[in-house]
């Protein structure tokens, strides 16, 4: 990282794309949390992490993109869907969940906002790096797993695994000498 930054002012054409998408996350992820519906939650969550990939193809980091539109996206949310759906959970508004403490979550999210943004300022305020294209890319990242990773990426495709055989016969019902 190089010390000396260019101006602020006026802000390039990536820049503006990536505080608008970064707005769009900040706004979408307020819904998140403050929606009385679930569904509406799950959906403006998919907003949310969209916008969180259209900030890394800013970024020039397209596997990372694809992967959390994949991952989170296509996979995290449905599943988010998925269970709400299967266990009856109330998908309207319940007024059972509602603790009545807004006010102090305001203020803790509010204060606990201003202490990172500070603490990010304080370390990297003076930094600044330039964006080069390719430092995420797939050739990069690929290369990366299957040299210096590979133990504990097939390490964890063995868990995965396991869990994904483990919730199969939880799950099923017809299997003998269960109570």
């Amino acid at each position: 990282m190089t010390s000396e930054a260019p101006g602020l002012w006026p802000p390039s054409g990536p820049e503006i794309v990536f505080l608008l998408l970064g707005l769009v996350a900040l706004g979408s992820a307020l819904m998140v949390v403050t929606t009385r519906q679930l569904v509406h939650a799950a959906l403006w969550l998919v907003v949310c992490f969209g916008a969180l990939a259209g900030g890394y193809l800013v970024l020039t980091a397209e596997f990372v993109a694809w992967v959390q539109v994949l991952i989170y996206v296509g996979a995290i949310v449905v599943l988010l869907l998925f269970g709400i759906m299967l266990t009856r959970a109330p998908i309207g508004r319940s007024a059972d969940l509602d603790s009545g403490n807004r006010w102090a979550a305001g203020l803790v999210a509010v204060s606990t906002a201003a202490l990172l943004v500070s603490v990010v300022v304080a370390g990297f305020g003076a930094a600044y790096t330039p964006l080069e294209p390719g430092r995420g890319s797939a050739e990069e990242l690929g290369s990366s797993i299957f040299r210096t990773w590979v133990l504990p990426f097939e390490a964890l495709s063995v868990l995965l695994l396991a869990a994904l055989i483990g919730a199969i016969v939880l799950s099923r019902t017809d299997i003998k000498g269960r109570e």
